[in-house]
């Protein structure tokens, strides 16, 4: 006797449950992709967001650098106009010594029956016209001139009689070799 068993319906039963398990299986691959997919994805924004806090953290820290960049140049150019208004203040208060020493000097060397007229600086350059009763009072105070430790030897440039005809006038330049005075609290250079 033989007995013939129909599997037929079986197998396909199994099958169909195998397409269903296979179906659901990838539904759920897929789902679990779109899942790590929208985790990545809002990982990413998380850290661009703070990629983007960090940016406008360094921008700020940028313009507050730029800023004290502007006020010290802005303080580097105002000690430079200082250094140079002290260069100008050296150099008035270096003439205003010169000249203060030019005139003691010239206060000390005038001979007796010498008259000073007139006394031009320019730069070291001094000129000068006195009127003297004679010719030997215009050598002594040349000589005198010529004696001082702050002034060189004078040029005569010329004698003339007096308007009035008593005495000459005459006229000489002298340079004037005063070195200046360091201001207080200055030292000079070596």
């Amino acid at each position: 006797m033989s007995m013939t068993i129909n599997l037929l319906p079986w197998r396909e039963a199994q099958r169909e449950r195998r397409t269903r398990e296979f179906y659901l299986v990838v539904a759920a691959m897929l789902a679990l992709g779109v899942v790590l997919g929208l985790l990545v994805s809002h990982l990413y924004q998380l850290k661009l967001a703070a990629q983007q806090q960090r940016n406008a953290l360094i921008s700020e820290h940028i313009e507050r650098l730029e800023s004290d960049i502007d006020g010290v140049s802005r303080y580097a150019s105002a000690a430079e106009r200082l250094v140079d208004q002290i260069a100008v203040f050296q150099t008035l208060a270096a003439e205003r010594t010169d000249t203060v020493q030019l005139f003691n000097d010239i206060a000390d060397s005038v001979a007796n029956g010498v008259i000073y007229q007139r006394l031009s600086k320019s730069g070291n350059n001094v000129s000068v016209t006195a009127l003297a009763g004679s010719e030997r009072q215009v050598s002594e105070q040349l000589r005198r001139i010529a004696a001082l430790p702050g002034l060189g030897v004078p040029s005569l440039s010329a004698v003339e009689g007096a308007q009035n005809g008593t005495g000459r006038v005459f006229r000489f330049d002298v340079m004037q070799t005063v070195e200046a005075i360091p201001l207080s609290g200055q030292e000079s250079a070596p």
